[in-house]
């Protein structure tokens, strides 16, 4: 069949139970964004469009991309619980939790040690480190996922500013079977324990503690937007089971339209913080939103019309949705070495802060394209052979066991 033809026929199937092709677009344009934010706060570029003679800013969005990272942890959430909602209107066997951990570290584990092992042997070659205690503690805690409970190798890290996400994520890991099995049995009660304790949390934080550095995005502060993610991922398989009729379509297009437009308000808002204390009390404060906001348009764009699925779903997110985790690991690193060495050339000293429009443009586009082009090699080159080499091994001793069970 002309893949054209195929690709419209698969268009308009209902939604899968297996593979949420929407989720790729939504992960891509999270990612991007929060890569925004990063490479903004090294270009300066304060970007804006112009559209039929008037000047749109789009300088909240970059401003305040940092916090795309609760879509990011609430799309994980959608996905680790996936095959647990599918379960429930498939049938199928219960992912046995060994299985589950070892399919994570395979996943993660390796590009993680492949990241700090470059950057560490960077730190060292430039002598970023100033005291032994800091090198030590930095590289020690980044290799049992425990860098987020220390200052220095939380803000201050020569290992790559975005690994905070992945030790909240394997963090999470360790107890989403636990986890799991009780939102499978009591769903709205796990539901309600993970957002309380996650409301509490941020509630205490906010009102008891003067610095809030190293708690806002602790794994207690994101229960809620990993609840949230699973339950949403409990709506879509209900729905995938219902053949979706056109005001189905409508109506979904429509709220995705609603749940971006109610985002922009959430962004304009975040933007308004005036100083780093109040963006991170910003920060908690909606990331309800963001969950319950991002949720909607995870649900609701799976089940939207044609174009949207299409836009959302296609070739192009789904190369770009599988590269994210490398391209999400490197961006920030990529783009502080671009500026450091003056890849991209200027007549300033600092391009950045003095404004030359034709480097800021130059440098922003160099950062996503060097990600982009580092991203697909890493994964192609090495995430997905050694995840592919792990597998097998995995797989051939599984077998092995219950032959002699």
């Amino acid at each position: 069949m002309n893949p054209i033809k195929r690709w419209l026929r698969d268009a308009k199937t209902p939604p899968s139970l297996k593979y949420v092709d929407t989720c790729d677009g939504l992960r891509v344009m999270a990612v991007t964004i929060v890569a925004w934010f990063h490479i903004w706060q090294q270009s300066w570029l304060f970007p804006g469009l112009t559209v039929f003679g008037r000047e749109i800013s789009l300088d909240p969005l970059a401003r305040s991309g940092y916090i795309w990272v609760d879509m990011m942890i609430l799309i994980s959430g959608f996905c680790l619980y996936l095959p647990w909602a599918r379960m429930r209107y498939q049938g199928g066997m219960r992912p046995h939790p060994i299985d589950f951990y070892a399919k994570r570290l395979m996943r993660i584990h390796p590009s993680y040690l492949l990241t700090v092992g470059v950057m560490f042997a960077v730190a060292l070659a430039t002598k970023a480190y100033y005291t032994r205690e800091h090198m030590m503690r930095d590289v020690l805690s980044h290799l049992t996922y425990t860098h987020m409970f220390f200052y220095d190798a939380y803000y201050s890290s020569n290992l790559g500013g975005a690994l905070w996400t992945l030790a909240l994520e394997m963090q999470f890991y360790l107890l989403f079977p636990l986890i799991a099995r009780a939102f499978y049995k009591m769903p709205a009660t796990t539901f309600a324990l993970m957002t309380g304790a996650a409301l509490a949390f941020r509630g205490y934080v906010g009102a008891n503690i003067k610095d809030i550095a190293l708690y806002f995005n602790q794994l207690p502060a994101y229960l809620d937007t990993f609840a949230i993610g699973m339950a949403a991922a409990s709506v879509h398989a209900w729905l995938a089971k219902k053949r979706p009729n056109a005001f189905t379509r409508i109506f979904c297009s429509a709220g995705c339209m609603l749940m971006l437009l109610l985002l922009w308000k959430v962004v304009r808002r975040q933007a308004g913080n005036p100083n780093v204390e109040m963006i991170r009390l910003g920060q908690m404060s909606n990331r309800l939103s963001m969950g319950l906001l991002g949720a909607g348009l995870l649900v609701m764009s799976a089940n939207a019309g044609l174009v949207l699925r299409r836009i959302l779903g296609n070739p192009v997110t789904k190369f770009l949705s599988g590269i994210s985790l490398q391209f999400y690991i490197w961006h920030q690193t990529i783009a502080v070495w671009l500026l450091q060495y003056r890849i991209i050339p200027s007549a300033y000293e600092y391009p950045n802060y003095d404004g030359d429009h034709v480097w800021q443009v130059r440098y922003t586009f160099a950062c996503f394209a060097v990600s982009i082009l580092v991203a697909a090699v890493i994964t192609y080159g090495f995430e997905r052979p050694i995840g592919r080499a792990l597998q097998r091994r995995w797989d051939a001793w599984r077998a092995r066991g219950r032959k002699g069970a």
